[in-house]
């Protein structure tokens, strides 16, 4: 874990706890919007959530195991009221306009508690198995591993808790189908962008935020 003065570690903060919820909201709004690929259904929520691994990753390699922690129940509840005012308003993909937030939404409020829910358990498994992994010699070995097993369980609670007897037929019927390929994407996405990635934005990290001036204390 690296040393860092409390300015640093509340504009990292800042900076990880927004990019999570960025992600968030932006794959509830996505995994609305499905389409078929190569024969398979899928959504476009399986080309945005995998960021939100690195986002936490990075988060363990800075701060630790239970810093990180605190950081992912301060992105949830922003995360779930942001994620159904953008469902609401852009239900579909269609904008709804500012009157459709007078009305209530079931079937957003749902894929916005599905993806609360989703969210901490796999994120609390991948801040674990990364903490576990990040000792070992090859660095690339606790992003991966964690990745892969935060997402299959995230992508398993979410589409469940989602879309099962949902009332939306198309997703209802396929939920499970859209589950498994979105989950494969998910992996071709983390192995092609996130190990590359992790590496670029923790250099990033450390160049404008993790630097420690010589005149400041640091603290771990």
């Amino acid at each position: 874990m690296l040393s860092l003065t409390h300015s640093q570690i509340r504009r990292a903060l800042t900076l990880l706890v927004g990019f999570h919820i960025l992600i968030i909201c932006a794959s509830n709004y996505l995994v609305q919007l499905p389409f078929t690929l190569f024969g398979w259904h899928t959504t476009w929520g399986a080309f945005s959530f995998p960021f939100v691994y690195l986002a936490t990753d990075l988060t363990v390699r800075i701060f630790g195991q239970e810093s990180a922690r605190r950081i992912i129940f301060k992105a949830m509840l922003p995360a779930l009221v942001v994620s159904y005012v953008i469902g609401v308003l852009f239900h579909q993909g269609s904008l709804q306009g500012m009157g459709a937030l007078a009305e209530y939404n079931s079937f957003v409020l749902r894929i916005a508690l599905a993806s609360f829910a989703a969210y901490l358990f796999g994120q609390l498994l991948d801040i674990k198995v990364f903490a576990k992994l990040r000792a070992t010699k090859q660095w690339w070995v606790a992003p991966t591993a964690s990745t892969l097993l935060g997402n299959l369980l995230d992508t398993l609670v979410f589409f469940s808790f989602a879309f099962y007897a949902s009332t939306d037929t198309f997703m209802a019927e396929n939920w499970f189908e859209i589950a498994m390929v979105d989950y494969g994407f998910k992996l071709l996405v983390s192995i092609c962008l996130f190990l590359p990635a992790y590496g670029v934005l923790l250099k990033t990290l450390e160049k404008r935020i993790i630097s420690v001036p010589n005149n400041q204390s640091s603290v771990v």
